[in-house]
């Protein structure tokens, strides 16, 4: 197989082992299967509370939707529609916007509840499973690499923005909205969606 044909393939091979993690993971909440690190890390996170953490988390959570990844997202699509890229325009929109849409489906689909371990100080009213927030960062994260390219700024987006990603995962830990697992599909299911949609669009356009 040729390099450019294995590069080509690259974000179909990395799609396929998300969408596998995510079923693993699926497939447990599907059948009420105790994860068994979820419980242990929740519990752990109680352990961790104090005034100063709790505004952190508080921040995090908030700069990892509503405050933050979402209207990124949305000025990331403007922007390159002012720039007139409309192909990393329309990559970005579908990417951006169908995992939104993805989520709030998986959480329909799914229907688990929230953690019920301690009284949070941000409780959310929708379904758990998987993260909005994980989902939505990384879903950004994954974006802006695809549109980077190579080269270090690439590589710089990718160190800062992987910090940030886990630590709005973490928030949602700590807040105690959300089990591990949510987070982790989340993920999981950005990096599939956004790779699969990458590769769709590239192999459209070799055609």
């Amino acid at each position: 197989m040729k390099p450019s044909s294995v590069r080509a393939r690259r974000p179909l091979l990395l799609a396929g082992l998300c969408l596998l993690m995510f079923a693993m993971l699926a497939v447990c909440v599907a059948a009420g299967i105790a994860l068994p690190f979820d419980l242990p890390l929740l519990h752990w996170a109680e352990q961790q509370h104090a005034p100063w953490r709790d505004q952190c988390f508080l921040f995090f959570a908030a700069a990892g939707y509503g405050w933050g990844v979402v209207p990124a997202s949305v000025l990331l699509v403007l922007w390159l529609a002012w720039r007139r890229r409309w192909q990393e325009a329309g990559f970005a929109a579908l990417a951006l916007a169908g995992s939104g849409l993805l989520n709030m489906a998986l959480k329909r689909l799914f229907n688990r509840a929230r953690p019920d371990v301690w009284p949070s100080i941000a409780p959310e009213p929708t379904w758990s499973f998987p993260s909005g927030h994980a989902m939505g960062s990384m879903a950004l994260l994954a974006v802006l690499l695809v549109l980077l390219g190579t080269g270090w700024r690439r590589r710089t987006v990718w160190a800062a923005g992987a910090v940030f990603v886990v630590l709005v995962g973490a928030s949602r830990i700590y807040l105690g909205v959300h089990y591990p697992s949510d987070v982790l599909a989340g993920w999981a299911a950005a990096l599939a969606w956004v790779s699969l949609v990458d590769w769709l669009l590239s192999l459209r356009q070799r055609r």
